[in-house]
């Protein structure tokens, strides 16, 4: 029995195609259990985030072509990635993958330490309900630890650079600054609330938080308090502002055509700036063709990224080196005998 790692990522497929395969939170559980019932995976972890959508399992050698068969059903339309955009790999390559994801090695941002927080998440779904064994409990706690010994012993992740912050300094280099700008963020989850931290950090003159949940977006306002103030309606508000930050997970556009054109009305064709951070996106694309409107999404942010990724550099050799040795400790565990009634996750880690 082996891991198996299938996905795509924005190494490998733009936001337009990652959308397709994106998976909500609540759809993760049910889908695990077809998982497993249709390709014979003895265990699994599901992981959707902005920048990447990746199914973890066990089986044996026929898993491969079952899992690539399944990824591929439970896209949004039925449809194969283009050529390129979807890898498969078998351990020990899977779980060498899994390591540098869980230490941000693969990430848009160098370093980042989200796509921790975002793992940690859905190993945990996936174990509450039952679908992870002794494989995948071990690879990804040992991934964790290896996380927590890069950070310790490298410097990659220094400056706590993130896809919240980098949208930031997105915003800052289309207005210099955004000291004495007024912005609203729609989605108080994690990403909402790092970009209202960065944004009230760097001068912003008032962050407008608005969520489906009020009360969500009423608690993260007094949390950061002012310039903080969480709205109900944030159209009337989106009409006064000069940056909207969009993050939630809703499944279709939020910020369609039409409604961003009725806007710029009420706004006297004053210049928006749109920083669209969700997947699936919750601006529509085609607002790109009216006039003052400037809409950037998360695979826009990788020129900024490629900046502090080049700064960073010299300690990914330091990285990599570290991971290889604790990938290469990991199959070893599990190839080695063991006395009868041992316990593989009493293993050090």
């Amino acid at each position: 029995m082996a891991i198996y790692c299938i996905g795509l990522s924005h190494r490998t497929a733009p936001v337009e195609v990652r959308e397709r395969f994106s998976v909500g939170q609540e759809a993760i559980p049910p889908a695990l259990d077809r998982l497993k019932t249709a390709c014979g995976a003895a265990e699994a972890v599901w992981l959707s985030t902005c920048n990447r959508v990746e199914l973890y399992a066990v089986g044996d050698d026929a898993l491969g072509d079952a899992i690539r068969r399944f990824f591929v059903e439970h896209s949004r339309h039925q449809g194969m990635p283009p050529e390129g955009a979807m890898y498969l790999m078998r351990e020990p390559a899977s779980v060498e993958h899994l390591f540098r994801v869980a230490s941000g090695l693969d990430s848009m941002v160098l370093g980042e330490t989200e796509i921790l927080g975002q793992l940690k998440k859905a190993y945990e779904l996936a174990r509450q309900h039952g679908a992870t064994g002794a494989r995948l409990n071990k690879a990804f706690q040992r991934a964790f630890n290896v996380s927590k010994q890069v950070r310790s012993e490298t410097l990659i992740q220094r400056g706590g650079i993130s896809v919240a912050s980098v949208g930031v300094e997105l915003a800052e280099r289309v207005f210099e600054t955004v000291e004495g700008r007024s912005v609203l963020v729609i989605g108080a989850g994690e990403t909402g609330e790092k970009v209202a931290r960065a944004l009230i950090s760097r001068g912003a003159r008032s962050v407008f938080i608005s969520n489906r949940s009020p009360e969500k977006a009423q608690a993260l306002a007094l949390e950061l308090g002012d310039p903080a103030v969480a709205i109900g309606d944030w159209s009337e508000t989106a009409a006064k502002v000069d940056v909207i930050v969009s993050s939630t997970s809703f499944p279709g556009y939020i910020l369609e055509e039409d409604r961003v054109r009725e806007l710029m009305v009420k706004r006297h064709r004053r210049p928006l700036l749109l920083i669209d951070l969700a997947v699936p996106r919750d601006v529509d694309p085609a607002v790109i063709g009216l006039p003052d409107v400037y809409l950037f999404n998360v695979d826009d942010l990788q020129a900024i990224a490629d900046a502090h990724r080049r700064e960073r550099e010299a300690e990914v050799a330091r990285c990599e080196a570290l991971i290889r040795e604790k990938a290469a400790g990991l199959v070893e565990d599990v190839s080695r005998p063991r006395p009868t009634g041992s316990n593989p996750m009493s293993a050090p880690a």
